[in-house]
């Protein structure tokens, strides 16, 4: 073999000191790869040899066949040698790697066994050795693997998110929009008939003085001639007196009542806005809402449907029971909002606790309180406590919620006819917040707007608190 003949040093070019690549031999015998010859003599402008400085009397030297197969071969060799690994020799004998020793962790030769640095070691096969931490690499990548596949899982949860928080932000902010586009809508109407309003009464009084003006002109045509012969023969100035007061009553109530138009303007249109804005005590958080649950636009009503929407797995999501929260929590005071149970077959109103969890069986856990609707009968349940039959017997359709949270009551009433129903009695210890469950597709469950005055008490309330 080449590696047995020769060294790298022997088939190297004495110009580029690589090994020959297309290697030329000169009338002296001395071989020079074809680009680093050419490149030498146009340098030196004469046919020399790189070596010997002997002139070369051809000028296209012949190919060095032999020396060129020569290398070719030693080149695969050399790269053979390198790509396996039972090639590897060993650094101190020169010997191939074919032992592992086991208490220094690493791969000796036959040598290196019997030498003192490794003397009463145990030594396994190299290849068995290799096969053997190969295994105990598996397991340790194990874990590692299952982490990876938990982070990519997780990734994938935030990117859901990501895109989710944008398509929620297109479609909040086109909202904002159409409830701005109203009030702005809304103010232009009005704006538009106040001065409506004004021009008409603008043109009644200048009709009026248009009138009024004509009238007066015959008066002064009539009077001028009185006058005239009343002058004859009484004294002017007593006259004109009389006449100048009787002008100046008629002329009263002429002008504009600019009162009118401007007196309290931003109350009073403030004050007929409220035909057009609805006070809704709560709202629902659709980050919580079970992806069966579809909610309104203005996040006011709940219906049950078949198919199962997109919605990412937050933490905040109830993935079991099919509920959603409102979107405010209570912790302190007295709070109460009516919901439209209509021909809903199917529903649970109440509260649930901050900490009650939105994931797994809700119902095993302690935190919610509630009054249901199931299969015709009428319930209420403390969780984790069973349900109890309630004796309603009427049907229902507005349930009025009332938490009284420093008081530690929960009681639900008709909202028709502010009749009692149930109350739930404990201790609130932390945050809670309006609980909505349904089952049913017929009809859904709707919170009913209040009046703006429990929203000035709310507000009031909220100040003197702080």
């Amino acid at each position: 073999m080449a590696s047995k003949s020769f060294s790298e040093e022997d088939l190297s070019c004495p110009v580029c000191c690589e090994i020959f690549k297309d290697p030329l031999v000169l009338s002296c015998s001395h071989s020079v790869c074809k680009v680093c010859l050419q490149m030498f003599w146009e340098s030196k402008e004469s046919r020399e040899c790189p070596v010997c400085m002997r002139r070369s009397s051809k000028e296209r030297p012949p190919l060095n066949l032999a020396l060129k197969n020569l290398c070719e071969s030693f080149s695969v060799e050399k790269i053979q040698r390198s790509s396996a690994g039972s090639e590897v020799l060993c650094s101190q004998h020169d010997e191939k790697l074919k032992l592992f020793c086991l208490e220094d962790q690493q791969p000796v030769c036959l040598v290196c066994r019997d030498s003192k640095s490794h003397k009463n070691h145990n030594f396994s096969p190299i290849n068995e050795a290799a096969l053997d931490l190969k295994e105990e690499m598996k397991i340790k990548l194990k874990p590692l693997q299952e982490k990876l596949v938990i982070f990519k899982d997780v990734k994938l949860k935030y990117d859901q998110s990501a895109e989710e928080i944008k398509i929620q932000t297109q479609h909040t902010e086109r909202r904002i929009k159409e409830e701005f586009q109203k009030l702005h809508q809304f103010l232009r109407d009005e704006e538009a008939a106040r001065i409506a309003a004004l021009r008409e009464e603008e043109q009644q009084k200048c009709q009026m003085m248009k009138e009024k003006m004509e009238k007066m002109c015959r008066e002064i045509s009539s009077l001028s001639d009185t006058i005239r012969a009343v002058e004859e023969e009484m004294g002017a100035e007593d006259v004109s007196f009389l006449l100048l007061y009787h002008l100046c009553e008629r002329l009263s109530g002429a002008l504009i009542h600019v009162e009118k138009h401007l007196e309290i303007l931003k109350f009073t249109v403030w004050e007929k806005m409220q035909e057009i804005i609805h006070y809704t005590p709560v709202t629902l958080n659709p980050i919580t809402a079970h992806p069966q649950l579809v909610l309104s636009e203005d996040l006011t009503s709940v219906r049950y449907s078949d198919e199962i929407q997109k919605l990412p797995e937050n933490p905040e999501r109830f993935d079991l029971y099919v509920a959603v929260l409102g979107s405010e929590g209570f912790n302190s005071g007295t709070h109460c909002w009516d919901v439209d149970v209509g021909g809903n077959t199917d529903w649970r109103l109440g509260v649930m606790t901050e900490s009650a969890g939105r994931k797994g069986a809700v119902c095993s856990r302690s935190g919610t309180w509630w009054m249901s609707y199931i299969a015709g009968k009428y319930y209420e349940r403390s969780t984790p406590k069973p349900y109890t039959l309630l004796s309603v017997n009427r049907k229902l359709q507005k349930i009025r919620v009332t938490l009284d949270w420093d008081g530690g009551q929960l009681t639900f009433s008709d909202a028709v006819n502010n009749t009692h129903l149930l109350t739930h009695t404990h201790t609130f210890t932390e945050r809670v917040f309006p609980y909505f469950n349904t089952y049913c597709k017929l009809s859904p469950l709707r919170i009913l707007p209040s009046f703006l005055s429990e929203f000035y008490c709310r507000v009031s309330n909220r100040i003197s608190m702080l």
